[in-house]
């Protein structure tokens, strides 16, 4: 099993005990935060999922979140009690991977995180061989691309997302993804959204990989190329 670091941020004791310990049943690492300046403090720490409440004593769920993707693609699980479609539209739109209303059972919260890491992360990740591409290395399980052709640095700087689509697109060269089963496989069954969310994360890959024959299918979706 693959060993996970998990930052749970939650003011409510008896609850972050809970969770913590429905958690670490799953084999993960697990440290809690009770406040958000702590949390916030924690952020370059880089674990592999942050579970975040909303209302929180000191830096507030939103303002944890917003530094969160300024400084890394770690994904972010948020929970609220609060105006539920308000904070699921605002959360997801600051870059939420997947959201869960209060209350919630703990069993609810472990499903999700599995299929959030999983789909991240790759639940079977040390079978998958690098992807060679346009003078690019891809490689699922570093979860990293290299421009072989770039002076200086190599390493493509590509958010969660970006990744994600990349690696579904070129894990299956030529296939055509429709918009809908990208947005399932990239944002999760959960997202309430737009799905123009796809042709933004599109045009920010082809900005960033230029060499990648990234092809639209008008009307449908998008595949990837061999040349």
């Amino acid at each position: 099993m693959k060993q996970y670091l998990v930052y749970l941020v939650e003011d409510e004791e008896n609850l972050s005990e809970v969770l913590k310990a429905y958690l670490e049943k799953e084999g993960w690492e697990v440290r809690v935060f009770n406040d958000g300046d702590a949390a916030r403090d924690a952020i370059t720490d880089k674990p592999h999922l942050w579970i975040l409440d909303i209302m929180l004593p000191g830096t507030d769920g939103y303002q944890l979140l917003k530094g969160i993707k300024e400084e890394t693609d770690t994904p972010v699980i948020f929970i609220s009690a609060r105006d539920q479609d308000l904070d699921r539209v605002l959360g997801l739109e600051m870059g939420s991977d997947d959201y869960l209303a209060k209350p919630f059972l703990p069993q609810e919260l472990i499903i999700r995180t599995k299929k959030l890491l999983n789909r991240v992360y790759g639940a079977s990740t040390q079978d998958q061989k690098k992807i060679e591409l346009n003078q690019y290395t891809i490689d699922p399980v570093g979860r990293t691309v290299i421009d072989e052709e770039a002076d200086g640095e190599k390493l493509v700087d590509l958010t969660t997302k970006e990744m994600d689509l990349i690696l579904l697109l070129t894990g299956e060269i030529g296939k055509a993804f429709s918009r809908e089963s990208i947005i399932e496989h990239v944002w999760g069954e959960n997202y309430f959204g737009s799905e123009r969310a796809v042709d933004d994360v599109v045009r920010r890959v082809r900005k960033k990989m230029p060499r990648i024959h990234l092809e639209t299918l008008y009307g449908y979706g998008y595949r990837v190329l061999s040349s």
